[in-house]
């Protein structure tokens, strides 16, 4: 595949998962992103589980480079402003006033690159009474209100992904997009500013548009129950997925597949704003006839009548579904701290083709004599 954006230059100096994130969104499209990194210790993910390299650490930084420098040393933070001299984008994700005390605050590196594109990611926004507080994933969600859409609501407790931290650098990634858009027309650089508060607030405008519209204000079940989504447990405790939404045609499948045509007599549930109603009701209803099959053999029946569906995997099957499998979706490439590298490639497909070329995370400085060596020969030069 084309590496899109080959001819792209990124300088991150990021940490945990927002700048790295969105990084790696760049990193994956064939930008050059050089991760700097502190000496002896890097990312703080690196060690999240001990040593340099945590599984965390190789989830948001493969398709980079590494360079370990201090930028309270006065010759490393020359070499960052030399870095950036030749970038097109910056991206940090520090509380507000950090990257100003490392040496690495907008004015400084707009005298070393005037044009460029430099993105600062925070917790709360840069002004306001919550601009200091720490943020971290749970903080967000619960701030923008998405986190009562996940918690369960009976004994409720934090569930499921880092969703904000991803979800804010994926949004990073798209606004430094359209700056690199429009700087290759009109020649200007941009500072981006996004938080994860007002990124979070964005992912989570179904729910708000519910309540100004409507005055309906979404909880954990809302959703599920008007797009009649289920999951059940089967025969041998694997489970499935259904998803409905309205037409017809899928829950006669489902009665099909299931042989309970006779539910269609019952007021409870012959009409789709009934079976909202009752879902509870239904849900009980088909728990115990998903228990008296396999997994497999409910979906061949599910698939034989057209019902929205699929087996609720967990992650070591996901990928080795003949469909994830077809679409090479997992990729291994040679890694000399793991020997196989094994990742999800980028979703990308231009003009037919998937990217299946991936570097591994690299190695704290691992590229640190490399990008040296490049920068003397560019003032040679």
């Amino acid at each position: 595949m084309v590496k899109i954006l080959k001819d792209i230059r990124v300088i991150e100096l990021g940490t945990y998962i927002t700048g790295p994130a969105a990084g790696m969104h760049l990193a994956d499209l064939g930008a050059d992103v050089i991760k700097v990194e502190r000496p002896g210790t890097g990312d703080p993910f690196r060690a999240f589980k001990g040593g340099l390299y945590s599984p965390h650490y190789q989830t948001y930084n493969r398709n980079k480079r590494s360079i370990a420098l201090d930028t309270k040393d006065p010759a490393d933070l020359a070499v960052l402003h030399d870095l950036v001299s030749t970038a097109d984008v910056f991206i940090q994700n520090f509380r507000p006033g950090v990257a100003e005390k490392l040496g690495a605050g907008e004015d400084d590196l707009r005298k070393v690159r005037p044009d460029l594109i430099y993105c600062a990611i925070s917790g709360f926004g840069t002004s306001g009474p919550s601009r200091d507080r720490p943020a971290y994933d749970t903080v967000a969600q619960a701030a923008s209100g998405y986190l009562r859409l996940l918690t369960p609501p009976t004994n409720p407790r934090v569930i499921g992904p880092a969703i904000a931290d991803a979800v804010t650098g994926q949004y990073a990634a798209m606004g430094i997009l359209a700056a690199l858009m429009e700087r290759s027309k009109a020649g200007k650089g941009r500072r981006l500013d996004i938080s994860m508060l007002e990124a979070m607030c964005h992912f989570n405008l179904d729910s708000f548009t519910h309540y100004y519209s409507v005055g309906e204000v979404m909880g954990p079940l809302s959703r599920p129950v008007v797009s009649q989504s289920y999951t059940f447990e089967c025969a041998d405790g694997k489970w499935i997925a259904l998803h409905m939404s309205s037409p017809t045609k899928f829950w006669e499948g489902l009665l099909a597949a299931t042989g309970q045509q006779q539910l269609n007599d019952d007021p409870r549930f012959s009409e789709r704003l009934e079976r909202i109603k009752h879902q509870d009701e239904l849900i009980d209803h088909f728990t115990p006839i998903f228990k008296s099959k396999a997994r497999d053999a409910w979906c061949d029946l599910l698939l034989t009548n057209e019902v929205p569906h699929s087996p609720a995997y967990d992650s070591n099957e996901a990928l080795e579904d003949p469909q994830a499998r077809h679409l090479n979706i997992k990729i291994e490439v040679p890694s000399s701290e793991l020997g196989t590298y094994t990742t999800v490639r980028s979703p990308y497909n231009f003009d037919g083709a998937p990217e299946l070329d991936v570097l591994p995370p690299p190695v704290l400085d691992e590229h640190g004599d490399e990008i040296r060596a490049e920068l003397t020969r560019k003032k040679a030069g």
